[in-house]
């Protein structure tokens, strides 16, 4: 039965391209830097995917409805949440595409072996520390700060998942790209595309997106801003386009 997939205080969320996802609105739920991360992304017929703390699972589902990538992985260092993404999995029956695993983004590589993806994928915790966190432990509190793992830890480790020619799709903050584009070069996963998101089209970008290449030159494209938000409630054409909502 398929309602036996959805625990008690858990919802199940509409997608609006077939598919759904299984959330606990109690700890963490997924937000729109995972769908922008999603359509930034660009995943090739055949090519395996690996994407570090999925959460809820989001990322991978969504990657599989739109790409013809071959197989999508997500690890999760927390058990609860490992284990409801891979219920959203099955509830979407995507068992033989999508793969849930739980793991620390730290020991990755030696979870999967080096040069086991084509594309790895990322929405890191952006904030830096415990800085104001009345319980560390909570599993929105390791969501959104360095609790777990650093932005190095996890350019290190994609950088060793990657092969050669590899692709990184990492989401961020502005505020942070000096610090991004040095980890990201220093680990030899060079910036190839960047777009900045902005939630109103007079105010400062919010949200950044990055392409990096492994082994790739020194050239790097930055797109047309991404504006979120036409007025207060309503989305823009690009926005509502990713949601599939037109």
């Amino acid at each position: 039965m398929i309602n036996d997939l959805v625990k008690e205080n858990e919802r199940v969320d509409d997608l609006q391209n077939g598919y759904y996802i299984i959330q606990d609105p109690r700890k963490f739920c997924f937000g729109m830097d995972a769908v922008l991360l999603s359509g930034f992304a660009r995943v090739k017929k055949g090519e395996k995917v690996l994407d570090m703390g999925t959460g809820t699972g989001i990322i991978p589902v969504l990657l599989a409805s739109k790409t013809v990538g071959e197989h999508f992985t997500g690890l999760e260092i927390q058990e609860e949440c490992a284990e409801m993404a891979a219920r959203s999995v099955k509830y979407n029956n995507l068992e033989d595409r999508v793969s849930i695993r739980q793991g620390d983004i730290k020991e990755a590589v030696s979870i999967f072996g080096a040069a086991s993806f084509h594309v790895v994928t990322c929405n890191p915790p952006y904030m830096i520390g415990q800085h104001g966190l009345t319980n560390p432990h909570m599993p929105k509190a390791i969501a959104r700060h360095e609790i777990l793992c650093t932005l190095e830890d996890v350019v290190s480790q994609a950088s060793k998942l990657l092969g050669d020619r590899g692709r990184f799709y990492m989401v961020h903050r502005p505020f942070r790209l000096t610090e991004i584009m040095q980890v990201l070069t220093k680990y030899k996963l060079e910036p190839k595309r960047m777009q900045l998101v902005y939630p109103y089209i007079d105010r400062e970008p919010n949200m950044v997106l990055i392409e990096a290449l492994k082994g790739g030159n020194s050239r790097i494209t930055v797109e047309r801003p991404l504006i979120v938000y036409e007025k207060p409630g309503v989305y823009t054409k690009e926005i509502l386009e990713m949601y599939d909502m037109i």
